[in-house]
């Protein structure tokens, strides 16, 4: 995954606002009352967050608008896949734990990549959130934003969504899965 401080050349900003507004417009369900024209010219005024859009997308994510802070003047967007996204996957949850594995470690962590991306890790709440929209992570699981006391002691916190509700898990910060990614989200 690339480094996200670079605007996206033209005609790639272009391709990528395409399938952003055609993914907007099949899934109005997620956000009812917005439209791409407002979101159009958000993104528009702010090139480096279309990059970090851009990475979402390469990677799997599907981004989409999931909601709007009428306070700060800012579209959320959110990983929609169906799916853990594919790109992001088989990544233990951050640093420290990449670096206390002696074998087998993974290519990354989820906490670099994510903030390479330009994106922020969804917390638990997000994620229930985001499954009022949907039913996502059927047949994988995403990691959250777990709380310090946790992590203190080594855990990691994930999630998935099995029999018609949403499950948080532990699992030690050091382990990885092919089925396990991450969802993130971006404010603009």
């Amino acid at each position: 995954m690339t480094e996200n401080k670079n605007v996206l050349p033209v005609e790639q900003r272009e391709e990528l606002l395409k399938v952003l507004k055609a993914r907007f417009e099949k899934n109005m369900n997620r956000h009812e009352g917005l439209e791409w024209a407002k979101v159009e010219a958000k993104l528009n005024a702010n090139p480096e967050k279309v990059g970090s859009l851009n990475e979402m997308e390469v990677t799997g994510g599907e981004p989409d608008v999931v909601g709007y802070d009428k306070e700060k003047d800012e579209y959320i967007f959110c990983d929609c896949s169906k799916e853990s996204p594919k790109g992001r996957r088989s990544l233990c949850y951050d640093l420290e734990a990449l670096e206390a594995r002696k074998k087998h470690k993974p290519e990354n962590n989820v906490i670099d990549v994510a903030t390479a991306m330009g994106i922020e890790l969804l917390t638990e709440e997000q994620y229930r959130e985001l499954q009022q929209l949907g039913d996502f992570d059927m047949k994988s699981s995403s990691w959250v934003q777990t709380p310090s006391d946790i992590r203190e002691l080594g855990g990691a916190l994930f999630c998935d969504y099995r029999f018609g509700h949403v499950f948080v898990y532990h699992n030690g910060a050091d382990s990885y899965y092919a089925a396990r990614g991450f969802r993130g989200s971006l404010k603009v």
